[in-house]
């Protein structure tokens, strides 16, 4: 399935040790690249965070932010580390007396510190389950939204693709008509200048030029790059990286269409092409 890389989702959860958030940004990118900020309670998570999300995302940079609000009032009341706030108190002593005119340092000062005020360690090891458990539904949220938008992005793709071949079928109905003209401009231009040539050298001059301007070859490949995109659409896998090669492929057979164009209407179709792979191209910038 055609996953986009760009999402946003944001899962939360409260129980009787406070509320937990979880948010999940996920942008474009060339591999996969997570940032994490955790609070320090739960900076020990971090390692199976990334695994969990390395195991469901294969493409793209994601921003993971976790929040952690505890209850002002928790079973068996508030727990200080009165080491640290001795260490803080006694930091603070030093400091103040090294100033002038030091600002008074309160005791909210000191309770906002990383550390001082400590979750009960039962609470812990369950806030750290619940913080898994709650990152795995941001994710199944996070690849829901991927997959819906990769799904638009995939009907994009198609319908140029259609198109594109509407523009081949184009090509080869007028291209007789073009190469016919060509021919009998080129005999016109010979008897216009009044030169004489032996008509062998003249058939091998049409012949050569005709094969200059035949655009054959090139509209066999882009229908067989066509068929490929199609195929590779409907794989169940990331695709981004194969369907950008493809968009090059089709870009350079396009501008081969162009240069060799001796018709108006080959150059329009040339034209209209280009534009189709470049829609194209920017939606296969940010599929997985």
């Amino acid at each position: 399935m055609i996953r986009s890389m760009t999402a946003f989702t944001r899962q939360s959860r409260e129980a009787e040790w406070g509320v937990l958030s979880w948010e999940l940004r996920s942008v474009n990118h060339r591999y996969l690249e997570a940032t994490l900020r955790l609070p320090e309670e739960l900076r020990a998570l971090e390692m199976g965070a990334r695994e969990r999300i390395t195991k469901r995302l294969k493409r793209g940079k994601v921003d993971g932010f976790l929040r952690f609000q505890p209850l002002e009032v928790v079973e068996g009341g508030l727990q200080l580390n009165r080491a640290l706030i001795d260490s803080l108190l006694q930091a603070n002593d030093t400091v103040e007396g090294l100033m002038d005119n030091p600002a008074r340092t309160g005791p909210l000062d000191i309770l906002r510190w990383p550390g001082v005020l400590q979750t009960p360690e039962a609470d812990l090891s369950q806030l750290k389950k619940e913080t898994l458990t709650l990152l795995e539904l941001a994710l199944d949220d996070l690849v829901e939204a991927r997959e819906r938008e990769g799904a638009s992005m995939k009907a994009m793709i198609e319908q140029r693709c259609d198109a594109m071949a509407a523009e081949v079928v184009k090509v080869r109905a007028v291209m007789p008509d073009i190469l016919t003209a060509q021919r009998e401009k080129l005999v016109a231009r010979v008897a216009e200048l009044q030169v004489e040539l032996e008509s062998d050298r003249l058939a091998q001059e049409i012949a050569i030029i005709t094969q200059k301007s035949d655009v054959a070859e090139e509209l066999d490949r882009i229908e067989v790059h066509l068929e490929e995109v199609r195929r590779v659409l409907a794989q169940d896998e990331p695709v981004g990286r194969r369907l950008d090669f493809l968009m090059q492929e089709l870009n350079r057979e396009a501008n081969t269409l162009g240069s060799k164009s001796i018709a108006t209407e080959s150059t329009s179709v040339a034209v209209e092409m280009k534009v189709l792979i470049e829609q194209m191209r920017e939606q296969v910038q940010n599929i997985e």
